[in-house]
């Protein structure tokens, strides 16, 4: 099974901008439908960025356009560019992994494989 390994978390004001990663072992990223989660103190994990094998991206709502997704099959990474930042973003950030055929779902309960997370905090 894919092991996931995020990057890139850390702290930031209100307006900044960050970039994560997720570096992918023991299988190619380019077998699944892949996806960041996050989960904020208190609330449920909600998903907010997925992309499938050919590219194409899916985005929760709520981000406005200030998070963008993209996948480097040839370096097995994905990332998350995330701009314009707000307090409210600030979560643990999750890369996830699902079978191809779910594309389009960005439920949480969609992705079989999730990394350990990597912590954003944005302040105000």
């Amino acid at each position: 099974q894919v092991q996931l390994v995020e990057s890139g978390g850390g702290s930031v004001q209100s307006g900044g901008s960050l970039r994560l990663s997720c570096t992918a072992s023991r299988d190619k990223i380019s077998n699944y439908y892949m996806a960041w989660i996050r989960q904020a103190p208190g609330k449920e994990r909600e998903g907010v960025a997925a992309i499938g094998a050919d590219g194409r991206d899916i985005y929760a709502p709520s981000l406005e356009g200030r998070f963008t997704i993209s996948r480097d099959n040839a370096k097995n990474t994905l990332y998350l560019h995330m701009d314009r930042l707000k307090p409210e973003d600030t979560a643990m950030y999750y890369c996830a992994a699902g079978l191809q055929k779910l594309w389009s779902r960005l439920t949480p309960s969609t992705f079989m494989y999730l990394g350990q997370g990597t912590q954003v905090t944005v302040s105000s």
